[in-house]
């Protein structure tokens, strides 16, 4: 369903030619390879194709992506892979970006079922590309070659409020770009044309729904355009509704949403043992916490062991293993792993609980002015107003372990009071997965607010023609994230501890008990009073609201001024002006009361807050603001080296930019390539080699400390899990990251002995430094303790079992990346094939990542090879293959998704126990190393209704494949976690 093409035109009239031959035919689905190669000047450019018009139409531009130069004739170096029309209409998707994330080269983006374990980043259903596997903030996405406004801090934009039914392509670039378009263009740009001269009417409506009865989806969507003033006035617009109810939660134990039965919570245990020849990391299904149970577990001392059922009454609990409570202070259990049982009573296990995919709804507008003043020359304003809502459960519970309660408890079970005094003891260590109170719910509702002003057209000079294209953009995205349920951890702290005063429960605490605490049975699974949940988890919960400001101004011209022997001299240059703002607020138990005065009583002075915040389980959202401009300028060159029959054609390209940013400074970026249409027909070579940056956005720069709570992290000195805040901080003094990338390819483009057939095979190979990275939450502990750096043990403390525990992790300029790899892409379109009427199509595209190297830059550690790491997201190799037959009245549309075998890291080095070297933080030992890849497929067809209207259906994951086991969950980056999905509808075009 993907087209990729190079350009042997030699002239304006040659491609009006073949824009009106495309104009019949079926983009992509069928033959786009072959069209699109006589058409695109390379994959790095391409001319859109106008609605149907009479053959005397002409091409009224050229839309380029990767390059600034516009004139004709002009062949790129950069290779760029070409999304059509017919090619998103086939894959019948609810939102564009699904279809995009196929490309083999994106690797690492995040959408609706990514980021659905988060409460605190703020990035739920946040649909953003990530190419090479660079990350997000590495890959630049435009509309209309334009910037458009980030929906979060980092920077990146959703594409969810993009006017998709107007979507004419998707280019997308697979190589540096930071010469022509500036920062964040390191491992390509995403650009995304729509069609701005649309005529007439054209609408979709779809629905869908999983196997397992989930997931349900609505599509609504309604373009229409027309011309007045004798075909100088145009007017476009469009609105679409989509909605998707998401997959999850299950509940506890190993029960998933549906029917689904994959999960067999799958973990990577740390036996905290490095010398003793046996594997330092065991992994191992149905493992079970021992810190917690669903309705309670006493975890240490004389009385561990004993359980509460949901009625409250005390049972022995069932551990995994065989095991047997040590019944010591450390509360091990003997004959298991540290932390975990393996089997036993699973009930109290809260991953289940996850949601698999984000329920999101879009509603977005868009609309277009356009204005010829003169010939070729058009003055136009858009505006693009969206907004995207989704919701997830992070997980099941809010297990709390580590809990000091008192025997005196009056809600402890009188047999259990007894039991204590038997013992001796008059408290006892306590864990809970909190089952008996409602599950934390994320929110979040994102609204982008975009309009944009311009000039473009042409003009001559001294005989020569000229492009420019002038633009004034500004973008507002309003960002609103709410948590409900969530445990307000010094209130729970104290309802949990209740006494008998005057003959009622009460809470323990005087102060407590003056500031309005309500007592909270926590043993068993009664529903709490509405007092007790208020006071818990109130109904004035955590909230984030940022505002995210973009104003750009940008001039471009681009012409050929000078004839030279092997052609005209092309030059493209203009400057932008670009300014970023973003403020945040929160509320005052997480952001800190000292920052912000409660809020109409609905956050009330409390003595048991703590002013600097971080009072809430999790979802600690902060205050903060942060601004930085852009001032830049660039030149690009296109010189023609030799045209002639013997020799073939050549072309050198290259291009600067000088960009001043008010944090860091001046920097320069630059590009050199070429490349050589051989005398061989068909045969193309190219390369490219360019200096990108990456500049540290917002974010890195001023964030509002993002706070995470991290239930379960271990403790090595103490050798038990904790509950630990982890707090991310801002740093004003990082510098750019600077990226050097290399391409080197050949193509075979519709060659005469071979109609129809198109291949390409790309090597490249892409370095950056200084990047913006920091240590995490275990490493700071981990380099502490191992006296590494022993500058970390400032940054942390977990010796306090009830909180608040806390580490701070802040960003740097330490680590570079290293990556290498190439790109295959083939495709064949044969013509009325076997003598049947219609056309047949095979294409596929491949990745192959050699190598992708990752240096922390710290003392002591060497750098990692994530190629192949099938627990993140860079696989050995990916592909995509599409086999489709169409006809005038009907199509069928088969497609393959591949990625290979992988393992959970490279830097492990698996043995068996007895026949292990010492486990090192570089060469840990594991026993199982081993992540299968995934072969999906799926199939869909159209079928011609009438004239103007098309009904289809679509078929994703058509053999239900399940996800590979991953630990504690799975892994979405990579895997389909949802099942099989079914999808029809109609559109039609008027």
């Amino acid at each position: 369903m993907f087209s990729y093409g190079e350009d042997r035109s030699d002239s304006r009239a040659r491609r009006g030619d073949l824009v009106r031959q495309i104009k019949g035919e079926a983009l992509g689905s069928a033959g786009a390879a072959a069209l699109l190669a006589a058409m695109i000047a390379s994959p790095a450019l391409a001319q859109t194709a106008a609605p149907p018009a009479p053959e005397t139409a002409t091409v009224s531009e050229i839309v380029v992506t990767g390059t600034r130069i516009q004139t004709t004739g002009f062949t790129a170096p950069t290779p760029t892979s070409v999304i059509g029309e017919e090619q998103i209409q086939n894959n019948a998707q609810p939102n564009i970006f699904a279809t995009i994330v196929q490309l083999p080269s994106l690797q690492g983006s995040s959408g609706s079922a990514t980021n659905t374990f988060s409460t605190s980043s703020g990035q739920q259903g946040l649909s953003s590309f990530s190419l090479r596997g660079l990350g997000t903030i590495r890959t630049l996405t435009l509309l209309d070659g334009q910037r458009v406004v980030g929906a979060y801090y980092t920077g990146v934009t959703d594409v969810s409020l993009f006017p998709q039914l107007l979507i004419q392509r998707v280019d997308v670039v697979n190589g540096g770009a930071s010469a022509s378009y500036g920062s964040d263009a390191v491992g390509g740009v995403v650009n995304f044309i729509t069609d701005t001269r649309f005529t007439g009417l054209k609408g979709n409506v779809q629905a869908g729904i999983s196997k397992y009865d989930d997931n349900k989806q609505g599509l609504v969507q309604l373009a229409g355009g027309r011309s007045f003033a004798d075909d100088r006035l145009h007017l476009v617009g469009s609105v679409e509704w989509a909605k998707e109810n998401g997959v999850g939660p299950g509940d506890f134990g190993l029960d998933l949403a549906g029917d689904r039965h994959w999960f067999t919570q799958t973990t990577m245990i740390n036996r905290n043992v490095f010398n003793d020849g046996s594997p330092q990391y065991l992994m191992r299904d149905q493992a079970q916490p021992y810190a917690y149970t669903k309705y309670g577990l006493i975890t240490a001392g004389p009385l561990q062991g004993i359980a509460f059922d949901q009625s409250g009454q005390p049972f022995q609990f069932q551990y995994g293993s065989n095991g047997v409570p040590s019944k010591t202070a450390g509360g091990a259990v003997n004959g298991c792993l540290p932390g975990f049982c393996i089997g036993g009573d699973l009930s109290g296990n809260v991953d289940s609980g996850r949601t698999l995919q984000s329920a999101i709804q879009r509603k977005v507008g868009y609309g277009r002015i356009g204005y010829d003043f003169a010939e070729n020359n058009e003055a136009y304003v858009s505006f693009n107003l969206g907004q995207v809502k989704t919701s997830n459960q992070p997980v099941n519970g809010m297990n709390r372990t580590g809990l000091t309660l008192q025997c005196a408890n009056p809600y402890l079970p009188a047999s259990v009071q007894a039991a204590c005094a038997t013992a001796g003891i008059t408290q006892f260590q306590f864990g809970t997965s909190n089952a008996l109170l409602p599950n934390t719910k994320v929110h979040t509702d994102r609204r982008m607010y975009r309009v944009v002003g311009g000039l473009k057209g042409k003009f001559d000079l001294f005989s020569k023609n000229w492009s420019y294209d002038a633009y004034y953009e500004h973008g507002v995205n309003k960002t609103a994230i709410d948590v409900d349920h969530i445990l307000l951890t010094p209130h729970f702290n104290q309802a949990i501890q209740a006494i008998t005063l005057n003959g009622a429960i009460v809470c323990a605490d005087p102060v407590a008990r003056a500031n309005g605490c309500q007592p909270l049975n926590i043993f068993g699974g009664k529903p709490p009073s509405a007092a007790a949940l208020e006071y818990v988890q109130p109904a004035a919960g955590p909230f984030q609201r940022m505002r995210m400001t973009q104003d750009v101004a940008s001039l471009n011209f681009s012409g050929a001024p000078i004839d030279l022997w092997a052609g005209p001299l092309s030059v493209a240059f203009g400057a932008e002006y670009r300014r970023e703002f973003y403020t945040v607020r929160a509320d005052p138990y997480g952001a800190g009361i000292a920052d912000r005065s409660p809020n109409g009583g609905a956050y009330p002075a409390d003595p048991l807050m703590s002013t600097l915040g971080n009072n809430w389980h999790a979802g600690n959202y902060k205050n903060g603001d942060g601004v930085y401009n852009v001032k830049e300028a660039f030149l690009e060159i296109d010189l023609p080296l030799f045209n002639n029959d013997k020799v073939g054609r050549a072309n050198f390209n290259a291009a600067a930019r000088v960009t001043d940013y008010s944090t860091s400074g001046t920097i320069w970026t630059w590009k050199a390539g070429g490349t050589w249409d051989t005398p061989f027909d068909g045969l193309r070579f190219r390369g490219v080699t360019s200096r990108d940056v990456r500049a540290p956005n917002l974010s890195e720069l001023f964030a509002a400390p993002v706070t995470t709570t991290l239930p379960n992290f271990f403790d090595p000195v103490n050798n038990r899990n904790v509950v630990a805040i982890q707090n991310v901080v801002g740093n004003s003094k990082l510098t750019p990251e600077i990226a050097r990338n290399t391409q080197v390819g050949v193509v075979l483009a519709n060659p005469s002995w071979l109609p129809g057939f198109s291949a390409s095979f790309d090597y490249y190979k892409i370095k950056v430094d200084d990047v913006v990275s920091s240590l995490g939450a275990a490493q700071i502990v981990d380099y502490c303790v191992r006296n590494i750096i022993p500058e970390t043990c400032g940054s942390y403390n977990l010796n306090n079992p009830n909180g608040p525990n806390y580490i701070n992790v802040q960003s740097f300029n330490l680590a570079s990346i290293k990556t290498s790899g190439f790109d295959i892409e083939a495709s064949y379109r044969w013509q009325q094939p076997l003598g049947l009427p219609g056309n047949f199509t095979l294409r596929a595209l491949a990745t192959h990542i050699r190598d992708f190297w990752t240096d922390t830059g710290l003392p002591g550690t060497v750098p990692v090879d994530s190629a192949g790491v099938n627990q993140g997201n860079t696989p050995d190799w990916k592909w995509l293959a599409i086999q489709s037959y169409e006809t005038d009245r009907f199509s069928v549309t088969l497609q393959e998704r591949w990625f290979s075998d992988g393992n959970y890291g490279n830097q492990y080095v698996v043995c068996a126990p007895g026949s292990c070297p010492v486990s090192t933080p570089n060469a840990p030992t594991i026993d199982k190393n081993f992540m299968p890849g995934a072969f999906y497929m799926d199939v869909g067809g159209t079928y011609k209704i009438g004239e103007d209207v098309t009904a289809y259906f679509k078929v994703d994951n058509l053999f239900d494949r399940d996800p590979a086991k991953s630990p504690n969950y799975a892994n979405p980056a990579l895997y389909d976690i949802v099942g099989r999905m079914y999808r029809a509808g109609v559109r039609f075009s008027f």
